[in-house]
């Protein structure tokens, strides 16, 4: 493929495709790797994201210098937590790794930008057709993709809707464990897995039955009144801390369900997908 290729066109920013971008540009220098972003510079959605040794010793073998840095720039939390109610919470031994979503993707943008990569910002790529003539078109623009979506009948592109609710925060409450809370309430159980992701932040997704959602009355609230209700829920597990929502919402309700996607062919002549696009 080295030998064949010269102009790479990625659309999104997102891991997948920065990382991608690295190590083509790594492999052969005459690579003509070209991002294409929809946000501006320095705005993304979540907070902290997980992975365990496995994943650090695939990028030493990749690609040593990113591995390095994200290496160094990691908060590693030991053991798991499990707690329901108010009983004593057990314990399991273990540990795994976070690192902030934001701190991530400028670690890429800066490894891919050194080795030669022309990253744009706030270019909104819906059809291959606003693209300059590439060999090789990399679709990486989320689970949403667009050019994923039109050409879903070749993908051969299924979407599996969850049944349950859950919101994607982060709070100022340093969990050091990775923990697994669950809270009874008078419409049923809310959950909470929890774990931190630098020395000052962790990330904070809870989860309940459809029911439960909307006999709290969640399917009322927006954004502000979600966080103060699950600040008051998890009171116990947070201690005083906040709850933090993305700007991104913009106020309305940040519920959502989890989603399976799967496609039958993650190519479809130079269209390649990648990161949440495919999986």
């Amino acid at each position: 493929m080295a030998g064949t290729l010269r102009t790479v066109a990625i659309v999104g920013a997102g891991p997948a495709g920065l990382y991608f971008a690295i190590l083509m540009k790594e492999r052969d220098r005459d690579h003509e790797i070209t991002v294409y972003e929809r946000n501006p510079a320095g705005v993304t959605y979540g907070w902290g994201v997980v992975f365990w040794d496995d994943l650090l010793d695939q990028l030493w073998a990749s690609h040593p210098p990113t591995a390095r840095q994200i290496g160094a720039s990691a908060f590693r939390w030991n053991d798991q937590q499990l707690a329901v109610e108010d009983r004593d919470p057990v314990h399991q031994q273990g540990h795994g790794y976070a690192i902030g979503r934001q701190g991530l993707l400028e670690l890429l943008i800066g490894q891919a930008r050194k080795l030669g990569v022309d990253i744009k910002f706030e270019r909104e790529v819906e059809a291959a057709s606003q693209l300059p003539e590439s060999d090789l078109i990399v679709a990486c623009d989320g689970v949403n993709s667009r050019l994923r979506q039109l050409y879903a009948r070749d993908f051969g592109t299924d979407i599996n809707v969850g049944r349950n609710k859950y919101v994607w925060l982060g709070t100022t409450k340093l969990f050091d464990k990775f923990t697994f809370a669950f809270v009874p309430t008078a419409a049923g159980w809310i959950w909470c897995h929890a774990y931190g992701f630098d020395v000052e932040r962790s990330t904070f997704i809870a989860e309940c039955s459809p029911k439960t959602w909307s006999e709290l009355g969640f399917d009322r609230l927006g954004e502000q009144g979600t966080v103060a209700l699950l600040e008051q829920i998890f009171a116990s597990q947070l201690e005083g801390h906040r709850l933090l929502a993305s700007d991104k919402a913009n106020g309305a309700s940040p519920w959502r369900n989890f989603r399976t996607l799967t496609n039958e062919t993650w190519h479809r002549e130079n269209i390649v997908l990648m990161g949440d696009a495919a999986h």
